[in-house]
């Protein structure tokens, strides 16, 4: 709590890194209920701009090194939950 959270996603794709290339992270809450998409990134990072996370959510992987971690700032404890990271790099998924 306070400190700055680092999300770790790290892949390895068969195809040669491009523009299509697409990281989902997603989120539940620990007490359940519905799956939000808290980061998107796609040739550049796309930030949420709505929910809990707005502001504080950052990119810090690099692509082409298989890295797709995100950092969260001021997290809380009620930021608790599932994060899942999702990473498509047509053809390969």
């Amino acid at each position: 709590v306070g400190e700055q959270a680092l999300l770790k996603c790290s892949f390895r794709s068969s195809s040669p890194i491009t523009e299509s290339l697409l990281v989902d992270w997603t989120y539940r809450p620990l007490t359940g209920g519905q799956m939000e998409t808290v980061f998107h990134y796609r040739s550049v990072p796309h930030p949420t701009t709505a929910g809990r996370f707005k502001d504080r959510i950052f990119w810090v992987g690099n692509v082409a090194n298989g890295d797709a971690s995100i950092a969260i700032q001021s997290p809380v404890l009620s930021d608790n939950g599932t994060f899942i990271c999702s990473v498509k790099n047509p053809p390969d998924v």
